[in-house]
């Protein structure tokens, strides 16, 4: 989870993702992972994208399902566990988002008609992980989701993506509302 300065780390300790929180900071500090070392805006998500792909494909070698999303997002623990008994073991690169199409009419090799997901929330198994370039070459700033889409499409094409459609409703983004509850997650707009 990419976090910075406004991000309220305990809020997601008391969350039940706590205990599988791999956080990438701005820069180093308590409670980081990781660090990409460059302040998170929107010009730099490209960037921190490739930086942290790169972090967990030499740390977290035996992990075989990651979760990224923002810091003002919830997703559903049934959901996600359910997801995961779903798809345990399957053997080929899986890719679970919101799916959105692509066209780059600079980057027509590494960017255009490609699949991505939208970066509030992905999910993805090792395989998929294994295959990604996380080198993508690009023309110009480009959104996280984008160029996570283009690492997708440039390092995995000789395999055969399992692309999934997540479901929004147990996916809460910047707001969370359900019966008593009415929790704006983004209270502060961090970009």
């Amino acid at each position: 989870m990419p976090v910075n300065n406004n991000t309220d780390m305990q809020f997601y300790q008391n969350t039940w993702m706590a205990d599988h929180l791999f956080t990438v900071c701005d820069f180093a500090g308590p409670g980081c992972a990781m660090s990409c070392n460059e302040k998170s805006t929107w010009r730099a998500l490209d960037r921190k994208t490739k930086c942290f792909t790169r972090a967990i494909k030499q740390v977290l070698a035996s992990t075989e399902f990651f979760i990224k999303q923002d810091d003002d997002v919830l997703a559903d623990q049934d959901y996600v566990h359910a997801l995961m008994d779903k798809y345990r073991g399957h053997p080929d690169p899986l890719f679970i988002s919101d799916i959105l199409h692509h066209n780059d009419r600079i980057n027509v090799f590494s960017l255009s008609g490609i699949t991505h997901g939208n970066g509030k929330f992905y999910m993805f198994n090792r395989r998929l992980l294994d295959c990604l370039n996380v080198d993508v070459r690009y023309i110009g700033q480009r959104y996280e989701d984008t160029v996570f889409g283009g690492m997708i499409h440039t390092g995995c094409k000789d395999f055969n993506v399992t692309y999934v459609q997540e479901k929004n409703s147990k996916i809460w983004h910047r707001k969370y509302k359900n019966k008593n509850k009415d929790i704006d997650l983004a209270y502060i707009r961090n970009h």
